[in-house]
């Protein structure tokens, strides 16, 4: 069991960055929102649009919208 575990946490660590999840700023129906679905699954799931690019953390993409827009709830636009 040991071992298992601790082959699980090897892969953690050595695991490419593109493995890891993105967190993202979208505007969603005219408000920023922050979510982890890529930007195709927003604009197909909600019609949303990425207002950043993808960021490692939750608060990184949560800084960004409140530098760049106000933080999440704040008023966009798709255009």
């Amino acid at each position: 069991m040991k071992t298992v575990l601790a082959i699980i946490a090897m892969a953690a660590i050595f695991a490419p960055a593109a493995a890891l999840a993105d967190y993202y700023a979208y505007c969603v129906r005219g408000r920023i929102a922050i979510d982890q679905r890529s930007p195709e699954e927003m604009r197909n799931q909600l019609g949303a649009c990425p207002m950043s690019q993808g960021y490692s953390t939750r608060s990184d993409a949560e800084n960004f919208a409140r530098r760049n827009f106000g933080g999440v709830g704040g008023s966009c636009s798709c255009r």
